[in-house]
């Protein structure tokens, strides 16, 4: 017994400087075979700069005190995380303060126009929004998101500095620049197709809830619920067209105990107040009143007055004069065919 608290008061007080104790500690302390010591002697080399012993600033490991615990609790735990952008907001990942979006790479107009609400009203509510910078869904959210000042935080599947696809290059800068991008592969590692699939246990992880806009049954979004719903976190489907391949993964999810996502201010609802400012002060006004979020929604929803007035139940002209404010307010924008478009 007494050897086991000295084993605990020796932990306890050398984990802060854990990175650089010399491998006699660790072998005298936890008892490690020299096969391992070589292991990470060889791992902590790969690491330094000459002359240093010190982690990269842009370098996350398990000891560190911003790393998220949720990681670690995974089947198969991340080495390490590369990142780039704002330090202040692994914080809000630690608590899961923050709202998955996924979805299939080849979207359909509807699957697009969800996503782009999704990642409006999200950075509205103030609640960062975490996909993985792929084709179609992952970034029509991100986008929406930096375009209504939001928080942005891309998982990759690739090294930091590499880009996929490359059309994605400004994207990816901007979520750099108003949010946050990491990865689990180091610069020298080899992009291979199980990169990516093995990125969305990691956007999983730091998630409150996990929205699926639309993908097919073949889907890497699909192991991405999966592995929600094994953690016990809400997960939540944007119903699609039954007919349509890209649809049929996402709506057999919801006969596993998913929510349906229908009414886009019911889900705000039911998530709360984000954790980050709301971006008011320097974007559009959010609106406070149940019949404005709801006209909002026909919005997104490509509705004519027409269409709105009749599913709303008003009168075109009193729908006309809140759409006129809205305008001057800068949350929309006229189109042709007496449609409007959500700035």
């Amino acid at each position: 017994m007494r050897q086991l608290a000295d084993l605990s008061c020796e932990l306890a007080c050398g984990l802060g400087d854990l990175w650089d104790w010399p491998l006699s500690r660790f072998h005298e302390a936890l008892g490690w075979p020299d096969s391992l010591l070589d292991s990470l002697a060889h791992y902590r080399q790969s690491w330094r700069s000459p002359g240093s012993a010190s982690v990269p600033d842009h370098v996350l490991l398990p000891m560190d005190p911003l790393w998220p615990a949720s990681l670690s609790d995974l089947d198969r735990p991340p080495l390490s995380l590369q990142w780039c952008g704002r330090r202040d907001l692994w914080p809000l990942l630690s608590r899961r303060q923050a709202v998955a979006v996924i979805g299939t790479r080849r979207p359909s107009v509807h699957g697009v126009r969800m996503a782009e609400a999704l990642g409006r009203s999200l950075a509205s509510a103030g609640w960062p929004v975490v996909s993985g910078l792929a084709e179609g869904i992952d970034a029509a959210v991100h986008r929406a998101c930096v375009q209504a000042k939001g928080v942005p935080v891309g998982v990759l599947g690739t090294p930091l500095h590499r880009v996929y696809p490359q059309e994605h290059r400004g994207l990816q800068m901007s979520v750099a620049e108003t949010g946050l991008l990491f990865t689990e592969l180091r610069d020298d590692a080899r992009v291979q197709r199980s990169t990516f699939a093995l990125r969305n246990r990691l956007l999983v992880a730091v998630a409150r809830a996990v929205v699926i806009v639309e993908c097919p049954k073949s889907s890497g979004a699909l192991h991405s619920a999966a592995i929600a719903q094994s953690m016990g976190l809400p997960l939540w489907v944007v119903p699609g067209d039954a007919m349509r391949h890209s649809a049929q993964g996402s709506n057999a999810f919801l006969q596993r105990q998913a929510s349906a996502l229908v009414d886009l201010s019911a889900f705000i609802h039911a998530l709360g107040s984000g954790p980050v400012p709301s971006p008011d002060s320097v974007g559009r006004p959010m609106p406070r009143t149940p019949s404005t979020v709801k006209l909002l929604q026909q919005v997104d929803n490509g509705a004519t007055l027409e269409q709105m007035a009749r599913s709303l139940q008003d009168d075109p002209q009193h729908i006309a004069q809140q759409l006129m404010q809205l305008e001057l307010d800068g949350v929309v924008t006229p189109m042709p065919g007496l449609r409007w478009r959500s700035l």
